[in-house]
């Protein structure tokens, strides 16, 4: 017999070539349970479970043709090894909400079909989350499913921050600077208070280093200035994305007879960290490389990181502190530090032992500007804004 204690939350990311997903108590506490990973959709890859401490439960190599049959397998995984559960909601990360989505959104034909209006706004990003959404409502009908957006931590910036210096058309109403990666930074914004103490509403500027990345100038918590603008392809340089580019840049590769979706290709999957290093888009392989182009890829990303942190200063008028977090932010000592010498001139102080032990604060004790290290947490805040919403609607979702 599944009880109110069975019940669980599942929340599903999906990305271009992977899904992750985790499972969450429904309880007060929302206790992980599990966290999964699919990799190498398409292909031969890895199917990975932990629980909520971390400890794998589940390894085993595994071929998916799509993101259909990766939600097939996570259902039979679970229907396997935690049959007791009883998945009560789905929350899926969605990366792009356009100009009507802004909150949680409990999922719809219409809403759906809204969405799929917005692939060509993040082309390797929107498909892959409709497609395990789909595959959720076939396998599971009936089950609420829940979008979350990354666009919607950014929506209520100024409109100097929102829009670009282009005529007052219909046509180009939805051309706006929408921003991403907002479910990390409202995660961060929460823990901001634990850390920071009274600097926590101050002006703080957080930077999600990641194979994605962008940074955000917030005050006051909420975000005033963000380096991705109209798609996820803006901004510094990634581990494939070629980050801010003149957009005459995009006219000419036209005009020297390149199609729209080799332009595409290359922007968004050839460029970056890969593109100029040649061998990856990988910072950790790219530091253990040691090569001249390995070299310059990796000066490419901190000049454009700390470039970008010097922008988001002057937006804020200030700064009080600065805060790394995902893949690259949280685990690489070295370009950390690389970022925090170039923002000396800003009042930050390193103290390079505390930074090469990770933190969590990475600033000399005096420093004007603090420096921390804060892990994220995409997946929490998609879990807690499902239950609020599910709950608010009587979808049964209690704790």
């Amino acid at each position: 017999m599944k009880t109110a204690s069975n019940l669980v939350l599942l929340v599903v990311n999906s990305g271009s070539s992977s899904l992750k997903f985790s499972i969450y108590a429904v309880n007060a506490s929302q206790q992980t349970l599990f966290r999964g990973q699919i990799e190498t959709i398409g292909g031969c890859g890895r199917f990975r479970v932990s629980d909520g401490s971390g400890q794998a439960v589940h390894a085993q190599s595994i071929t998916v043709g799509d993101h259909a049959q990766a939600v097939q397998s996570m259902l039979d995984w679970l229907a396997k090894d935690a049959s007791s559960l009883k998945i009560a909601a789905a929350g899926h990360r969605v990366v792009h909400g356009g100009t009507r989505l802004h909150e949680p959104t409990l999922m719809n034909d219409e809403v759906i079909a809204y969405l799929q209006t917005l692939i060509p706004l993040a082309p390797n990003h929107q498909p892959p989350s409709l497609q395990g959404i789909a595959a959720l409502q076939q396998l599971r009908p009936g089950l609420p499913q829940v979008a979350c957006f990354d666009t919607a931590f950014h929506h209520d910036r100024s409109e100097v921050e929102q829009h670009f210096a282009l005529p007052v058309r219909p046509e180009l109403e939805a051309v706006q600077r929408f921003g991403f990666h907002g479910l990390s930074y409202e995660y961060i914004a929460q823990a901001l208070p634990s850390h920071l103490g009274k600097n926590a509403d101050g002006k703080v500027i957080i930077a999600h280093l990641g194979h994605g990345a962008s940074l955000c100038a917030m005050n006051g918590r909420r975000s005033v200035a963000t380096t991705m603008t109209f798609t996820p392809l803006d901004g510094i340089p990634m581990g494939t994305r070629c980050g801010s580019i003149d957009p005459a840049v995009v006219l000419y590769l036209q005009q020297q007879g390149m199609k729209a979706e080799e332009v595409s290709d290359l922007l968004y999957f050839q460029s970056g960290l890969l593109g100029v290093s040649g061998a990856s888009g990988n910072m950790a392989d790219l530091l253990e490389h040691k090569t001249p182009q390995a070299a310059q890829a990796i000066e490419q990303f901190v000049h454009h990181t700390a470039r970008a942190i010097g922008s988001l200063a002057a937006a804020l008028e200030g700064l009080d502190a600065l805060i790394f977090t995902a893949g690259i932010g949280e685990h690489s000592p070295v370009i950390r530090e690389a970022i925090c010498r170039r923002c000396e001139w800003l009042g930050l102080a390193l103290d390079a032992e505390a930074n090469r032990a990770g933190g969590p604060c990475i600033s000399q004790v005096h420093s004007p500007v603090q420096a921390w290290v804060i892990g994220t947490d995409e997946e929490q805040m998609i879990a807690e804004h499902t239950a609020r919403l599910l709950s608010k609607n009587r979808q049964g979702i209690s704790s």
